[in-house]
């Protein structure tokens, strides 16, 4: 086992499934005390049962991210319970898509509850509990935060404000050894992911837009997730890294 993050104390949200579940069981795998949390308790459950049957350390943690008051209380406590917290992965999120002149103000803002509000909520707690011997935050961004994506406005928007709220977070956690970054994917084969990637032909034109012909594999983002929560990156705060096949590089003039 690869002890790159032994003895660490790591809340991964959004640790269901999906990318999620792939960082949980990677740093998992190298040495950390995982806490994978999310909305429900099966999946979670799962999660943690598998690591464990591989020999790491995990515990699952009901929380609803868009609640304030129940994950501020669930970070708290792990922090308490286990000696502090090291390691904080914001990767739940939550989005609807349709045209703007159609969208309702109540539709625009279920785009910030859990993507904007969440990642604050949790940014700010970890702060706290991490001032006196540092830590590292990976907020989970997306190619749609860098890039105007169509009848995904209200997602692109929160996508954004994650990136540059991780800067600012990055330049006050910095002078107390807290590094603060983002991971910024394109399209990864999630639960999120699977309605359009089913369809052949909408996954052709997807993987065509993408330099390296693919779509990216959960394990591939949990692989950056844990290099910049490690002390691999111990100089790296305030970045925004693209692990996208090179999608965010391109300008993309001519399909097939």
């Amino acid at each position: 086992m690869n002890a790159a993050l032994q003895d660490k104390v790591a809340f991964v949200t959004g640790g269901g499934s999906g990318i999620g579940e792939a960082t949980a069981k990677l740093m998992a795998q190298q040495g950390a005390l995982v806490i994978v949390g999310g909305r429900r308790r099966e999946p979670l459950e799962n999660v943690v049962s598998q690591i464990r049957e591989a020999g790491g350390k995990a515990e699952a943690r009901v929380v609803d991210v868009s609640d304030e008051s129940a994950f501020v209380s669930a970070l708290e406590e792990v922090a308490k319970q286990h000696g502090g917290l090291d390691i904080l992965v914001n990767n739940a999120m939550a989005f609807n898509w349709g045209p703007i002149d159609e969208m309702t103000t109540e539709q625009w803002h279920e785009n910030f509850t859990t993507t904007v509000d969440g990642t604050f909520w949790g940014t700010r707690t970890a702060l706290r509990l991490m001032k006196e011997k540092g830590g590292a935050i990976v907020n989970m961004a997306s190619i749609c935060g860098e890039l105007g994506t169509p009848w995904m406005s209200g997602y692109s928007a929160s996508k954004a404000a994650v990136i540059n709220f991780s800067r600012a977070a990055a330049g006050e956690g910095a002078p107390h050894g807290i590094r603060v970054n983002v991971v910024v994917p394109a399209v990864a084969e999630t639960p999120a992911t699977a309605g359009m990637l089913s369809d052949e032909k909408a996954r052709r034109n997807t993987e065509k837009l993408i330099p390296m012909g693919r779509v990216g594999r959960p394990e591939e983002l949990a692989s950056a997730i844990v290099f910049l929560a490690s002390d691999a990156a111990s100089y790296i705060t305030g970045a925004a890294l693209p692990v996208d096949g090179g999608r965010g590089a391109v300008l993309v003039t001519a399909l097939d």
